[in-house]
């Protein structure tokens, strides 16, 4: 029986409405039409000789839904086997590639523009910013006043936004 002579066949004898919603309660899964399709594919391609060619059809599709939650369940068990949640293993949360390229541009542009301070500027943004310490603090170990602290900070603050600004 050639491919035309067999689909003929499953339409005269069913047709592709009632094919899928068999295979659909034989698998019980929402792929049904994708299952039937494929078994066409696989099933046309070898042309066979089948008294009922609708249930070769349906069996093949069935098939083909087996095959698949099996797959679903091995991968399955893969992913939490590694003691982490099915999704964990799947989706990345990281940043993007072109994320971090950009980043890392930044950052090095920033680093650039910190150099160029004024080295007791540098030093007091620096002991804000990095070391957590508090305006009152750097006042008392650098001998100068809390206002003095905090416009080093305001004038490094205003020239790096310029800086980065202009990159």
């Amino acid at each position: 029986m050639g491919v035309s002579q067999f689909a003929t066949e499953i339409m005269r004898g069913t047709g592709w409405g009632r094919l899928r919603a068999r295979v659909a309660r034989m698998t019980r899964r929402d792929d049904a039409e994708d299952l039937l399709h494929d078994a066409w594919i696989a099933v046309a391609e070898h042309t066979p000789v089948a008294q009922n060619p609708a249930a070769l059809l349906a069996r093949c599709a069935a098939n083909r839904g087996i095959d698949a939650y099996r797959r679903e369940q091995r991968i399955g068990r893969m992913l939490v086997s590694d003691g982490a949640a099915p999704a964990d293993g799947i989706a990345d949360d990281g940043p993007l590639q072109d994320e971090l390229l950009i980043a890392r541009h930044r950052l090095e542009r920033l680093r650039l523009g910190v150099a160029r301070l004024n080295p007791r500027t540098r030093e007091i943004l620096l002991m804000h910013r990095l070391e957590g310490r508090k305006y009152r603090e750097i006042a008392l170990d650098l001998g100068i006043s809390q206002s003095a602290v905090e416009k080093h900070i305001a004038r490094a603050m205003a020239e790096l936004a310029e800086w980065m600004e202009h990159w």
